[in-house]
């Protein structure tokens, strides 16, 4: 009976393990067949999930982000978490909408980079921020809605 018992736990153990490679292996197809925008970084699930979504592409990167504040040229950043509900429900109307006014918003990724939470001050997501001049000009935070992001786009980025 024991025996039995050993070679039954043994096949589950194995299996278990056999659909870790697989998972494992699927994800990392998943990262290196799309445009990564993280480099070599390990990825959260959520975000590996998002890769392929056109709702989340034009990522910018900490650095990038940090210089082209410091540029003082204008730019437009969407700060999400991909496990944020609110985020979920505010990036299929948003992203379209920035789109659709012809403004190239960024999109920060806060559960990749958390250390941009302290560094531009973000308190919950989702938050849009507009910079201009090296400084802060606007933000908006929370799902506020299609009108409320039009009238952020219209009084602080299409002026």
């Amino acid at each position: 009976m024991k025996k039995k018992m050993l070679i039954f736990i043994g096949i589950i153990v194995l299996l278990f393990a056999g659909l870790y490679f697989v998972i494992d292996y699927k994800n990392n197809q998943a990262v290196e067949n799309n445009d990564n925008p993280y480099g070599d970084k390990d990825l959260e699930q959520a975000t590996i999930d998002q890769l392929d979504d056109p709702n989340y592409q034009n990522q910018i990167m900490p650095d990038e982000l940090s210089d082209e504040v410091e540029s003082g040229e204008p730019v437009t950043v969407y700060f999400y978490d991909p496990l944020c509900p609110h985020c979920q429900q505010t990036t299929p109307y948003l992203v379209p909408l920035a789109e659709e006014n012809n403004i190239d918003m960024k999109k920060m990724n806060l559960l990749e980079f958390q250390d941009q939470w302290n560094a531009y001050g973000i308190e919950s997501t989702p938050t849009l921020i507009h910079f201009d001049n090296g400084e802060e000009v606007a933000r908006i935070v929370g799902d506020k809605g299609e009108e409320n992001f039009q009238s952020f786009f219209d009084q602080y980025v299409n002026n």
